[in-house]
């Protein structure tokens, strides 16, 4: 193929490059189509500029539907009104400029097909609307050329409005393509957004502001409570805990101390610490992510593959039967014989015209993502429907997925002559000044209960172990075991035991202690979705593997994975290691669904056949995953597969219709009852049967309306 490169070749001699999503072999230096399945190239690397080409390419696309679609409505509506003063040369005024300006895209297409020896649904496209028009052409110019037997009321008819409406479906159809495809670099720029713009940067003693674009390896910079972490690096001085949700998924913040490294774009909550800068650019853990979602999304293939596959071999089957049928009535057939051969070969390409082939796959998308809208399922593009359908293993992150996402009080153990509510009212007075998620847990849990917070004094917080302050005049104490125990305060033996009772059970204990005595302690979990465990009944019902991937620690992750019937678990993992994960069943020949609903879950989201975002987590996960659940239950990927397998089938019974009647229709339209019983196939009654197969998928699509998913 003139022009085009091994990806692999080309991307060594210029370092980027356009490549086809369903040919990756095929590679270019600047946009355009594929020769071999005509789809469009996409970027072969992450680009974070804006993609100029693509919407280019989208607002041509838009303005030829618009043009299209009003030209096409009164050549329809001529076609049943055809008393109409002429209304055969305004048809054909009206669909000249819809088949060959608006349509000239898929002529482009389907000769780039024919020259390299690669036919594909354009190919098919373009012969039926040439056959329609062409013939429709050739009766309003030279109506003399055709026998007086074809003609009714002295006129043949016409099939314009075919060719126009035919045209502007498949305008349509690359349109939401299009614009599918412009939405993937969403995705990228929502993680870009993620990384900080400015860094304090220390040097000869003095500080300065600067751009994160001047920092380099080796600079020293300094992060304050509430801020981003500028880069990667290692803290070299000072201590905080720190907001690293972005790639664990997890709500409990990470205490850092020196010598220990932070990543860039996690958020710093509570101290100042100066960190040594140890990567920069390409180098960054956020970095390698957005490369990972970019390679991802590159990856997946068109859900056309199937109808390209069969128009492989049927294209040359009828183009076969069009040329055998024209030779044989010029050699054979009546007086006049090329007049006949003509109309017998625009017969079979008419009625092989791929109007109902077009109309199999997008209306049974169509219907069946608005189906999916209704019950809270948003699927964002044809891809994820097709290839749910045939999920084997399902890859479930644990926080805002399998759980509620937040910390939530979920015991209150009292010591002796405490009472309950008066120990979560002090608990809560005390975490009212801070901003860790277990102190918003207990107060957010106060406030529900109608408790009573009270004002303190001398507040302060101990990064990493716990709260002091003076409440009602009492010295009051608030944190980790630790924390309660190097204040020399002693520990009852009831309270311990009931402490490792609740950390057996994914729950994190913590202590109260007033006056330096033990009150009482508190178990904080994310606590699991009320609708999680009849969910995963239901998934291993439908034979999928459940298998769990958490940031979380392993016992808690074992707990919840006991609780819920998941006999595999994935602990620690970052989101790398996630990514891993799923190519490595893949590679075993698995087919991967990941639900997840953070920033960490997005390579992988984006690695995997399908990826489920849940609608209450980030923009980014939202963005790289084929489906989202609107209102983050685990129940609605239960749905989401019914929903797919039901589209599917109905695609496949579409399908079936639509070469049914070709398969029926092609060789009565090439003369072969006229031997035995008189009879040709009239263009018209060919146009009436492709118009039925149209009717016949039409109706079946219009069936998942009232799809149960529940």
């Amino acid at each position: 193929m003139r022009g085009f490169l091994l990806a692999e070749e080309f991307l060594d001699k210029q370092g980027y490059t356009y490549i086809c999503p369903m040919h990756p072999e095929v590679a270019q230096d600047k946009p355009g189509d594929c020769p071999k399945c005509g789809m469009r190239l996409e970027p072969g690397t992450a680009r974070l500029s804006g993609p100029e080409e693509e919407d280019k390419e989208m607002r041509l696309l838009a303005r030829k539907f618009w043009i299209g679609l009003a030209l096409t409505i009164p050549v329809f509506l001529l076609t049943i009104i055809e008393m109409v003063p002429g209304s055969r040369w305004l048809q054909f005024f009206l669909a000249t400029p819809v088949v060959l300006w608006t349509g000239d895209i898929f002529f482009v297409k389907a000769w780039k097909s024919i020259v390299n020896q690669s036919l594909n649904m354009f190919t098919l496209i373009a012969i039926g609307v040439a056959a329609a028009y062409g013939f429709s052409a050739l009766a309003i110019l030279f109506p003399g050329i055709f026998p007086d037997a074809l003609k009714k009321n002295g006129e043949l008819g016409l099939y314009f409005e075919a060719a126009a409406v035919i045209t502007v479906l498949v305008l349509l159809g690359q349109l939401l393509e299009a614009r599918a495809r412009n939405r993937t670099g969403q995705a990228i720029k929502a993680l870009i957004g993620l990384a900080a713009r400015e860094a304090h940067r220390i040097r000869d003693g003095r500080e300065e502001d600067i751009a994160i674009e001047e920092i380099r390896k080796g600079d020293l910079l300094r992060v304050r409570p509430g801020e981003k972490v500028p880069l990667d690096g290692i803290i070299i001085e000072g201590n905080s805990a720190l907001d690293e949700s972005m790639l664990s998924g997890e709500a409990f913040p990470v205490n850092k101390k020196e010598g220990e490294r932070v990543i860039g774009a996690t958020v710093n909550q509570t101290g100042t610490f100066i960190l040594r800068v140890e990567k920069v650019g390409p180098e960054t853990i956020l970095a390698q992510i957005v490369q990972m979602v970019t390679d991802a999304e590159r990856s997946r293939a068109p859900i056309q593959k199937l109808a390209d596959k069969v128009s492989a071999y049927f294209i040359p089957a009828v183009l076969g039967c069009a040329a055998v049928a024209f030779i044989t009535w010029a050699l054979f057939g009546p007086a006049p014989a090329l007049a006949y051969a003509l109309v017998s070969a625009i017969s079979v390409l008419i009625i092989a015209c791929p109007c109902v082939l077009g109309l199999a796959t997008p209306m049974s998308v169509m219907v069946g993502v608005g189906r999916g809208a209704q019950s809270g399922i948003l699927i964002k593009n044809a891809e994820a429907i097709e290839k749910a359908e045939k999920i084997t293993h399902l890859l479930i992150d644990k926080t805002g997925t399998l759980t509620v996402g937040s910390p939530q009080v979920t015991a209150a153990i009292t010591a002796q002559n405490w009472d309950k509510q008066a120990l979560l009212d002090i608990a809560a007075s005390v975490g009212q000044n801070s901003e860790h998620p277990l102190s918003r847990a207990v107060v957010n849990y106060v406030k529900e209960q109608g408790g009573k917070i009270v004002p303190v004094e001398d507040f302060q917080s101990l990064t990493g172990a716990g709260l002091s302050a003076k409440a009602g005049g009492k010295e009051v104490l608030l944190g980790k075991q630790k924390f309660i125990q190097d204040a020399g305060i002693k520990l009852p033996e009831e309270l311990e035991k009931k402490s490792v009772e609740l950390q057996g059970m994914a729950r994190t204990v913590t202590w109260i202690a007033v006056d330096r005595q033990v009150a009482g302690i508190l178990g904080i979990a994310d606590s699991i979705k009320q609708t999680t465990p009849g969910a995963i009944r239901a998934l291993h019902k439908m034979g999928l593997k459940v298998i769990m991937l958490t940031g979380d620690n392993k016992k808690t992750a074992q707990a919840i994975a006991q609780e819920l019937g998941i006999n595999e678990v994935h602990a620690e993992l970052t989101p790398k290691a996630k990514v891993e994960i799923v190519k490595k069943l893949k590679a075993a020949g698995a087919k991967v669904m990941v639900a997840g609903d953070g920033i960490n879950d997005a390579p992988a989201l984006a690695e995997a056949d399908v990826g489920v975002a849940m609608g209450t987590g980030t923009d980014v996960a939202i963005e790289s995953a084929g489906i989202t659940l609107v209102k983050g239950d685990l129940n609605g990927i239960v749905k989401a597969l019914r929903l797919s397998r039901s589209v599917m089938r109905n695609i496949r019974q579409n399908l079936f219709f639509a070469f049914l009647y070709n398969t029926l229709g092609v060789p009565v339209a090439a003369g072969a009852l006229y031997p035995f019983f008189g009879l040709l196939l009239n263009p018209m009654f060919a146009a009436a049967a492709m118009s039925f197969s149209s009717v016949s998928v039409i109706g079946n699509s219009l069936r998942l309306r009232n799809l149960k998913l529940g």
